[in-house]
């Protein structure tokens, strides 16, 4: 967008003093047409957030990360370490799904869907006004001093901020090993697992530091995500935008008087009221251009519409547009640069898709007993040891397990008590196993087997390894 001859602005930070202390920022509260749709977006995703890891679907958890085990669960769907290709691929869905919007939209994720700005904005900064009152309100409590009633309301917010913090924190951990389990640690008590109480005190306070201190900041400084759309924003990209053209007319800003003439006196409809930067969380004034700190949670336009309604001035002098829009008039297009990152997506979810669909319950995996040949038998019957391990991904046990050879006529020895074992739910057998073949079958020196698994009498799963045996045969 265009800026003004003085862009000093964006040498800074507006939540920085000049001697580089922090500057609290107080905003207005929101209101108006695009707040509102906000808060439903919020309320639903809220309700996600605190019930997602509670969902179960076929027996897995709707979303669980279990980084420690190294098992995922994305929409139900499992993923093992040994599935780690498809999370990668489902993660990179997910980076490309939020450039290609953020190349059309801009950084519309970050105010509309980001758990920062809807936890800060939605419930924290709620908090905030319904204690301490409207910005004016806040900035009178803020400079008084620490009488009874500042210590009543600053310590009752604190409080409540330090118990959603808690909250949010278990569901953090819900997320991280899994519902079941946090239940269960719930029920036995904190002191009988120790090592999971420190982690989830750990996640309060960060969680409230953030939240109570941090808060805007996390978008401006921390998040790498505003520094990603200088990259991929361009002039066709749909942002919140103030119309300069329209704003500033031939003779800049002016401030509002009664009856006058602005397009006749070369004035622009903005009216230098300041309820933009005053409303905005991030403290920026978004008539200086498109700007990283801009988060587009759109409280600028509500506003400036509520100010121009109120003066009798067209609506939309900030509004969602792009620098064509504005420039030249252009309407949004599907840009090539839009119709790449689409087909990259499509290519990749179908890739998912289509490996999902070949993928089995049950993973079976046989490998040679390292530093091991092949010993002979009576009977000319050639012997190779194995190890196995199979691995049930399913929320169900799979019972009476055992094995086949297929197109030779040999056997399998299972070291085990019985011949027929289980593989638990989402868990694994392993152990060791005997292959006996007659010296007569093989073909060479190294055979490739096909090995079939069974559960009650039910083929589930195949493999194939390679059995030595003697260079020279008969």
């Amino acid at each position: 967008m265009e800026t003004p001859d003085n862009e000093s602005f964006r040498d800074s930070i507006g939540t920085l003093t000049e001697e580089g202390n922090r500057k609290w920022v107080f905003p207005k509260k929101p209101s108006g047409k695009f707040y509102d749709y906000r808060k439903w977006v919020s309320y639903v995703l809220l309700a996600f957030f605190l019930s997602a890891p509670f969902i179960k679907i076929n027996g897995n958890q709707f979303l669980m990360f279990n980084i420690l085990e190294r098992r995922f669960n994305i929409f139900g769907f499992p993923f093992w370490p040994q599935d780690f290709h498809l999370f990668v691929i489902s993660m990179l869905i997910g980076v490309i799904f939020i450039a290609l919007f953020t190349v059309a939209f801009g950084r519309i994720f970050c105010g509309w869907i980001c758990p920062q700005t809807i936890f800060m904005e939605m419930v924290f900064r709620r908090i905030e006004y319904a204690i301490e009152g409207d910005r004016g309100a806040q900035m009178r409590l803020d400079r008084q001093d620490w009488n009874a009633e500042k210590i009543r309301k600053r310590g009752f917010k604190w409080f409540l901020f330090l118990v959603i913090s808690f909250i949010i924190a278990n569901v953090f951990l819900a997320f991280l090993i899994g519902s079941d389990k946090l239940l269960v640690y719930i029920a036995e008590g904190p002191m009988a697992h120790a090592s999971t109480l420190l982690p989830l005190l750990i996640f309060t306070g960060v969680f409230y530091f953030v939240f109570a201190w941090f808060r805007e900041q996390v978008c401006i400084i921390a998040c790498p995500y505003g520094r990603l759309q200088g990259v991929l924003l361009d002039n066709k990209s749909i942002v919140v935008a103030y119309d300069h053209k329209r704003g500033e007319g031939e003779n800049g800003r002016k401030k509002f008087r009664k009856n006058e003439d602005r397009e006749a006196l070369g004035f622009g409809d903005c009216i230098d009221c300041f309820q933009c930067v005053n409303v905005c969380p991030t403290g920026i004034d978004i008539r200086n251009g498109t700007q990283l700190e801009c988060i587009n949670c759109t409280a600028c336009i509500d506003e400036c519409d509520h100010i121009m309604e109120s003066i009798n001035l067209p609506l939309g002098l900030i509004r969602y547009a792009s620098e064509e829009n504005i420039e030249k008039k252009k309407k949004f297009e599907f840009t090539p640069r839009l119709k790449g990152y689409s087909a990259v997506l499509v290519i990749l979810t179908g890739l998912l898709i289509g490996m999902l669909l070949l993928r089995n319950d049950v993973e079976a995996r046989v490998l040679r007993l390292p530093g091991q040949l092949y010993e002979k038998k009576e009977n000319n019957m050639i012997s190779n040891v194995f190890t196995y391990k199979l691995i049930n991904k399913t929320t169900k046990d799979i019972p009476e397990i055992n094995f086949k050879l297929r197109g030779y006529n040999g056997v399998i020895k299972v070291v085990s008590a019985e011949d027929r074992f289980f593989v638990p739910m989402q868990g694994l057998a392993e152990g060791t196993m005997f292959i006996e073949i007659d010296q007569s079958e093989l073909k060479s020196d190294k055979n490739k087997l096909m090995i079939e698994v069974y559960s009650d009498d039910e083929l589930i799963e195949t493999t194939s390894v390679n059995f030595l045996g003697p260079r020279s045969y008969n």
